[in-house]
């Protein structure tokens, strides 16, 4: 199982990536670690989205970091504000 994730900091920076084990990812993200994202630590999970295959999740992952993954990503997250 591959997780597609976009995580958040402070600063409202968006992070995306997948992983087979999520906690540990963002202990890596949160820790040295992760050399980028650990200076702007700290990070939270913001969405996610399970996927059977690793190619799945990577196709995912490449959607969510283009143009239109960034406007679902701006309804998705106007959707969880309104409730």
């Amino acid at each position: 199982m591959y997780t597609v994730y976009v995580i958040q900091n402070s600063d409202g920076i968006l992070y995306k990536g997948y992983t087979s084990n999520l906690q540990k990812r963002i202990l890596e993200h949160n820790s040295v670690r992760g050399k980028w994202t650990s200076a702007r630590a700290p990070w939270n999970v913001v969405y996610k989205e399970e996927f059977a295959s690793k190619s799945d999740a990577l196709k995912r992952e490449k959607f969510l970091k283009s143009g239109k993954g960034r406007e679902f990503l701006k309804r998705v997250s106007k959707k969880i504000l309104i409730g």
